[in-house]
């Protein structure tokens, strides 16, 4: 298997300044990290009136490059990229603010950044403040970031942006494809304002095989052209491009064998097989206990039929790599024992209870308030998903657990869609209809990307399901192809003569699975706070016009402007 290769050059010197305030750095790690997470490559520039401002991109870039990769595998670059760049602004600003100089900006923990990291077939660039990023191939030399200055005067200019600044950061975000080949050059004002492309060019194919010596060439040159600031330069070159990610997912696919045909009281890799639980032509899932622990577990092994599919292995050992990276308490818990395992099998906890799906038969038209607590849960669970930059993809009654202590759980991680690892993949899996159809959004099945909008949906679906034991569309939604006619989609109103069920919750739930998600609640949390008190937006629409309310006051307002316009021609007349 191919792995993501560079070549890199990097060379900083603090010129005819006392000081260099500029810091670079570049993180290459391990194989499976490098295709989870990517390289990254970074530089700040310190601001010259600023005797602090060496700490400032010191900072940025160490923090940086740590701290991008300890965050969560399942985020996506950009992402984790920016919680990370806004940590660090937002320590910078609080360290001005607390210095004697929080009044003068340009004296405080302030500097450019600019980032680059590669991934898979992607190059994602983070940008604040002037130093600039370049890319390099057959095509020529281009700049692709903008510099974030402000003119006072055609020679004298001021930072509009930077780190530190203000206490929000706002940095400019790009994704590029890449392909072998390509050079990326990252420099500071210093060097960039004191050569030319053709400079840039003819170092680069002078030093091909030596892109430290092209870096310290370039810089060289900048310097004997006159430059008065730092200089640093860095250069990479992509010298191979990865087939797809490796991950400890693929490794175990790789490495362990299937496990044997299980039956009750058998003892399997440490467990003791209790009962068969559910057996379909994807998996087999029993009720086991862990013989170490005592336990109860429920064992997933999967389909024989299907052990030639890497797709659906990858697949059903996702689930538990997914469990073990949602900490909460409405979302299924993986059982990761301290011991080796010796076949393919996935462990979560055993949920004593019933199905949503079970509940609502039990439960046909039921009370609101019950339905209002259920759809809370379900809320908080999916927004610990949505942390994570995951979507579950699939939320169904049948997909819902509701312990005996009343506590829902939402199960079943199959379709579920991660951020980060789709980025590892050359061409992205598209998410159109993972799910089931009554509960997908309409825009799978226009073959879009799903979003939280569509989860959603999917969630108002089910709270309509709950309170009628209908579909608002019924099953039309999955007949509607094209946008026109999903524009069509004639929403039933959940309200029934024999039910007290108030209009604001129909209205709530009819915005929740509108056909278009740009129409639907923009957070998950708004749809269940209207579904406990009218939105002032249902307030506004069923209010009475003035005149209903208040005839009298209409009126008389009326009678006054008349007033006013008469009096206003008599003294025309005069």
């Amino acid at each position: 298997m191919n792995n993501l290769k560079v070549s890199i050059g990097q060379y900083s010197d603090k010129g005819r300044k006392l000081e260099n305030q500029d810091f670079h750095g570049i993180h290459i790690p391990e194989d499976s990290l490098r295709g989870i997470k990517g390289i990254a490559v970074a530089m700040a520039d310190g601001i010259s009136s600023s005797a602090v401002s060496h700490i400032a991109s010191q900072t940025a870039i160490q923090s940086f490059l740590q701290d991008y990769y300890c965050t969560s595998e399942a985020w996506s670059v950009k992402g984790s990229a920016e919680r990370v760049l806004s940590a660090t602004n937002s320590w910078l600003y609080s360290q001005t603010m607390s210095s004697p100089h929080r009044y003068d900006k340009d004296k405080g923990y302030v500097c450019t950044f600019s980032a680059l990291i590669i991934k898979g077939h992607s190059a994602h660039i983070l940008h604040i403040g002037d130093t600039r990023i370049y890319r390099f191939n057959s095509n020529g030399l281009e700049q692709l970031t903008n510099d974030h200055r402000l003119w006072a005067t055609q020679d004298k200019s001021y930072l509009s942006r930077a780190l530190g600044i203000e206490s929000k950061c706002n940095s400019d975000y790009q994704l590029l494809s890449v392909n072998a080949g390509d050079i990326f050059i990252i420099t500071t004002d210093g060097v960039y304002e004191f050569v030319s492309a053709q400079d840039i060019v003819s170092t680069l194919e002078q030093h091909h095989d030596n892109l430290n010596a092209a870096a310290q060439a370039i810089t060289t040159l900048a310097y004997e052209q006159g430059s008065d600031d730092n200089l640093s330069i860095q250069i990479v070159r992509i010298d191979n491009l990865p087939e797809q990610a490796v991950n400890h997912v693929k490794q175990q696919i790789e490495q362990l064998p299937f496990p044997p045909e299980l039956r009750g009281r058998m003892v399997f890799d440490g467990y003791t097989i209790l009962r068969e639980i559910h057996v379909n032509s994807r998996s087999h899932v029993y009720l086991a206990q862990d013989n170490a622990s005592k336990k109860q577990v429920v064992l997933k092994t999967p389909s024989v039929d299907l052990g030639g599919n890497e797709d659906y292995l990858e697949h059903f050992l996702m689930e538990e790599w997914v469990a073990r990276r949602i900490n909460n308490t409405h979302v299924m818990k993986a059982e990761l024992p301290d011991r080796p395992r010796n076949y393919i099998y996935t462990v979560f906890e055993f949920i004593k209870g019933k199905t949503l799906a079970q509940w609502a038969i039990d439960n046909p038209k039921a009370d609101i308030e019950a339905v209002r607590s259920i759809v809370e849960q379900i809320t908080k669970g999916l927004y610990a998903f949505h942390r994570m930059e995951m979507l579950h993809q699939d939320l169904r009654p049948e997909n819902i657990m509701i312990d005996t202590d009343g506590v829902i759980k939402i199960i079943d991680f199959g379709a579920v869609s991660i951020a980060g690892l789709q980025e590892t993949t050359i061409e992205q899996p598209a998410t159109y209809l993972q799910g089931t159809a009554l509960y997908s959004a309409p825009e799978y099945f226009l073959g879009e990307y799903g979003t939280t909008r569509s989860e959603l949906f999917s969630l108002g679906v089910i709270t309509y399901y709950l309170l009628s034991g209908r579909y608002p569309y019924d099953t039309n939604v999955a007949k509607t192809k094209t946008l026109s006619a999903q524009k069509k989609l004639w929403y039933r109103s959940v309200l029934e003569e024999d039910r007290e069920i108030p209009k604001w919750v129909d209205y709530a739930i009819q915005k929740a699975v509108h056909p278009l998600p740009s129409q639907r609640y923009e957070e998950i949390f708004e749809f269940t706070h209207d579904l406990r008190q009218p939105s002032k937006q249902f307030l506004n629409k069923i209010r009475p016009p003035l005149i209903e309310r208040n005839p009298v006051a209409v009126w008389q307002a009326i009678s006054s402007i008349l007033l006013m316009i008469i009096l206003y021609l008599l003294s025309l007349g005069q």
